[in-house]
């Protein structure tokens, strides 16, 4: 990808979104039904797009709304419906929508009036509920589109699990939605929005949240240690949550920003030339990482918090560095944790971890790209820990019960804090003993051009068309087409050797597909192995 001259500079305000105009087009734009691309879709999060292009619009959310309160009355769940959004300018069109809905179909609505809540604690007010059995099974609904630009919207359900709902749930949810957009919402129950919000329960998600994180977090050691630590919640939903944990338990942590605009105006230009609001981009981050000299260590947030990016006087690190770092720490240091708790990565994560976990005598569940894989062990405990290469993660509580289902980017930044406190090194320290134990590694991810049929061959290739031997001068190790920690389909193709591997997925949106890649023979190594990977994935296609 070239990178923009814009990167990691003020965004101008020609970049900037026109919200009323975004906001009309989300109540008078109908979509397409016959154009793919206007239709419901469900990808690992939920259904996002934009009012703009006829992809996320009111219609929208009426029909998968009243999907979702017909999908809880066929499956018996009677309990409330925790309901939270971020600041991105459609969530609270979209939230008011799907409250008309939802209320006219007689579900309980639980709220926290005029706060923004984030996902982590939409998950955590979910199995505390069900583990608690007050009044029937409790599920969710976030209003977000996670780190996309301002003229996004997104749409996620959490079923009574806590976490992403799966395919089964999510194909239902989308088929039914979109046959209700056929049916030119006919099917929709509707009240006025002043009849819904007379039916809303209110709900405090932020004082339970933080009231228990000493069950997962060590705040005494953090406390103790006068610990300096900056946070920027990137004009997000983690606001509020980070001004409560100040606030609650005195700690020397610093807000840097609390600015909310929905135009996302205050932020550095990603990578590609947008206004992107990614914790894990060192462009996105630039103005946390112009203050990397005033704390200890410092956090970043997405705006729904189910990201976090880690900044230390070394610069922003890596999501894999600090995956690997949190498995070292977090293993080594929970001895209430059960001796048998697994490790869980994707599959496109580092094979550091992979590294770091056979040395901890831990058990590696690789499975393919989505957090809802990591749902069932982190509720059981099988998981202690589940995390994926775009900066989300989600651990056990200390004495190894279930906190959050779904990705939580508050915990993360917490625990940055915390080994920071208990021993002396920042995680970009612990980082730097981890390579020199288990070696170095050089990473990369590229996208390449394909076709719709190219993409749908690459979706159902089977290891057997495979045809190469050896990748970057090394002999293939393994051809994976599904996972080895679940064997579910990866929807690509893995190949690994003893020193590198790469993955190939076709994007969901775009005519590319996305190339990852690692090697821990450095720079030059992972050049030649994202090179063959190209020849290695056009083989496999048969040319087409």
């Amino acid at each position: 990808m070239t990178l923009s001259e814009l990167a990691g500079k003020p965004a101008p305000q020609r970049l900037l979104t026109n919200i009323p105009r975004l906001v009309a087009h989300y109540y008078e734009t109908r979509p397409d039904v016959s154009d793919p691309l206007q239709r419901v879709a469900f990808g690992t999060s939920g259904h996002r797009g934009t009012s703009l292009n006829g992809s996320f619009n009111e219609a929208h959310i009426l029909a998968v709304a009243q999907a979702v309160a017909e999908h809880r009355a066929a499956a018996g769940i009677s309990g409330p419906l925790f309901m939270g959004l971020d600041s991105h300018a459609l969530s609270e069109p979209a939230w008011m929508s799907a409250l008309e809905v939802l209320t006219a179909n007689g579900v309980r609505v639980c709220v926290q009036p005029g706060v923004m809540t984030p996902t982590p604690l939409i998950s955590h007010a979910i199995l505390e509920h069900n583990r608690a059995g007050r009044g029937g099974t409790a599920d969710g609904i976030v209003i977000t589109p996670s780190h996309n630009p301002p003229q996004d919207g997104g749409f996620k359900y959490n079923p009574p699990s806590g976490g992403p709902a799966d395919t089964d749930v999510t194909g239902a949810v989308q088929a039914r939605a979109n046959a209700i957009l056929e049916r030119e919402l006919r099917d929709v129950k509707r009240l006025s929005l002043e009849d819904a919000m007379g039916k809303l329960e209110e709900f405090d998600f932020i004082s339970p949240y933080v009231r228990q994180l000493p069950e997962v977090i060590d705040l005494d050691a953090i406390k103790g240690s006068g610990v300096h630590v900056g946070i920027d919640p990137l004009g997000g939903a983690s606001l509020p949550v980070w001004e409560a944990i100040v606030a609650e338990y005195g700690l020397n942590f610093e807000i840097v920003n609390k600015t909310v605009d929905p135009r996302f105006a205050f932020m550095s230009v990603d990578r590609d030339g947008k206004i992107r609001m990614d914790c894990s981009s060192p462009y996105a981050m630039a103005g946390l990482l112009r203050l990397k000299g005033d704390f200890d260590v410092a956090v970043g947030n997405d705006p729904d918090a189910d990201r976090h990016g880690i900044v230390t006087a070394d610069g922003l690190m890596n999501p894999n560095h600090y995956l690997a770092v949190m498995i070292h720490y977090l293993f080594s240091n929970r001895p209430g944790w059960r001796d048998t708790a697994g490790v869980g990565k994707t599959l496109v994560s580092s094979a550091l971890i992979d590294r770091v976990a056979h040395g901890l005598g831990r058990n590696l569940v690789e499975v393919p790209v989505g957090f809802k894989y990591f749902v069932d062990g982190l509720l059981t405990g099988d998981l202690g820990f589940g995390g994926e290469e775009s900066a989300g993660a989600s651990f056990l509580r200390l004495n190894g019960g279930a906190w959050s289902t779904d990705k939580d980017g508050l915990i993360p930044g917490l625990l940055a804090a915390e080994m920071t406190a208990k021993t002396g090194k920042t995680p970009s320290q612990h980082f730097a003993d981890l390579t020199e134990k288990y070696g170095a590694t050089a990473y990369d991810r590229q996208d390449a051009p394909a076709t719709p049929e190219q993409k749908k061959i690459l979706s159902n290739l089977s290891p057997e068309d495979v045809k190469a031997q050896t990748l970057a001068g090394d002999p293939i190790t393994a051809r994976l087409t599904r996972a080895p920690g679940n064997d579910a389909p990866i929807g690509g193709l893995k190949v690994t050797t003893a020193e590198a591997w790469f993955a190939a997925r076709p994007s969901g949106t775009e005519d590319v597909y996305k190339i990852y890649a690692e090697s821990f023979k450095g720079e030059g190594h992972l050049k030649q192995v994202m090179e063959e990977a190209r020849e290695v994935v056009s083989e496999a296609l048969g040319g087409k």
